[in-house]
Order: C-alpha cells, then structure tokens, then sequence
C-alpha cells in the first residue's frame, strides 16, 4: 500500500509538449512562475499578479501551507514556508526576498508571476476543484503570458473571466464548467485575506530582522484594497461584481 504522500518522476523527453529548446544553451525563455500552498480557506484557485514585486511579496513571500502526510504531527495546520522553500534557504531570509526582488531588473521581458492553490474547500468541507482542473489553470495562465486572453483585477491580483474557463474545461478537460462553480471557487474572501495579511506582517515584524521595507509596503496597499473593495461589496464578491 502506497502511502498517502508517494510521488513518481518521470523525464521530461516523455511530454509531447517539451520545448525543443530545451537544451540549447542559451535557454528557454520564461513566461511566467507559480507559487502554491496548500490552502483550503482564503486563495483562488489561480490569480495573476500585477507586476513582479506584487508577485514575489504577496504570492511567493506571502506562502503559507497547511500540513499534510508528509510531515510530522497533526495535518492541516497553516504554516509560514515562503515560495515553498524556507526549510532549503541557506541565506537570511530578508536577503533571499531582496533577492528575487532584484532579479527582473534588466529583463527584457519579466515573467508573470501566478499563484494556485488546488486545495480550496467549499462550507461543507469538501475540495472545490478536482485534481485535474489545475490543466485548466496552467493553460489559461499560459494564455495570459501571451496576451491572449482578459482578465479580472481583484483587490488581490487577476483571475480568468467565466466565459474563457469555460471554454477551456472543454477543450482542456471535455467537461461542463458551471457559473455556480465559478463563483465558488473564485469568490474573494476578503476577511480571510486580511487575517492572511495580518500573520504575515507579524512574521516579518518579529522574526524577519533583515525584511525589505518595500514588503510591508506592499502588504499595506493591498490591505487598503481589500477594505476598500469590502466596503462597497462586503464580505465575500463573486467576480461579476469587479467585472
């Protein structure tokens, strides 16, 4: 018997959508990099940031992930672990921010940056999303670094609009995708998103020496965002109330 957690590898020369540049020397070009937790209460399934510094403070330096099989002790409870990688830093952590923070000055084109979370849950305690649906997810973020759809701007970032993922669950997954579903899975949940924003300030504040400034910066606009949205939507918005 398996255990809950197992995984596989498998080379990459057995994907038909391998980029055939793959092992040319001089690179592959990136379009774009996703951050992800596990999460069943406060992120949408996918959401886009709005510029490099929004993505690496409030999706990668923002990550926090609920245990899971895989590690020792009770499963479920949130923790801390920026862009999934804090057990593997071997620099401070304020210097590994700064870090990516100055790694697009120069770029002749920045990636975007994504952030998933296939975990979310609805009232009743059950996955909103099957573990296939994250195909939908990449392939409309694919779509976004070529420009080739819209999107939502939330208080948090973007998130695809009904019609394209409706269409994409078809062709992607040959599967219906409901508005009711839609809304479900894409609702802000802004008193979840503030009380994120509030553990991770205290993070920085008391265990970070070395936190850029511009971090809590950013964190405090976006704060500012979700108040103001919340005023005039409440509490939970169903993107057609942004459209």
């Amino acid at each position: 018997v398996s255990h809950r957690n197992a995984r596989f590898t498998i080379s990459l020369e057995n994907f038909s959508n391998l980029d055939q540049t793959l092992h040319d020397p001089k690179g592959v070009m990136v379009g774009g990099m996703v951050y992800g937790g596990r999460d069943s209460d406060t992120w949408v399934p996918i959401e886009e940031s709005f510029d490099w510094t929004h993505g690496i403070i409030t999706k990668g330096a923002s990550l926090e992930s609920e245990t899971t099989a895989a590690t020792l002790g009770k499963e479920g409870v949130r923790k801390f672990n920026l862009m999934s990688n804090l057990d593997f830093l071997s620099i401070p952590i304020g210097k590994y921010i700064q870090a990516n923070l100055d790694f697009a000055k120069g770029l002749k084109k920045t990636p975007l940056i994504f952030s998933v979370n296939y975990f979310l849950k609805g009232k009743d305690g059950n996955f909103l999303n099957d573990k296939t649906d994250k195909k939908v997810w990449y392939k409309w973020a694919e779509l976004r670094v070529h420009n080739d759809v819209r999107a939502i701007n939330t208080p948090t970032g973007r998130i695809p609009k009904y019609e394209d993922l409706k269409r994409l669950f078809k062709e992607v997954l040959n599967k219906d995708y409901t508005i009711d579903d839609y809304n479900k899975q894409f609702m802000i949940r802004i008193p979840e998103n503030l009380a994120k924003i509030e553990r991770i300030k205290e993070i920085y504040q008391t265990q970070v020496a070395d936190t850029p400034k511009i971090l809590s910066e950013v964190l405090e606009k976006q704060r500012q965002r979700l108040i103001e949205t919340q005023k005039k939507h409440g509490d939970y918005i169903t993107p057609d109330k942004l459209a």
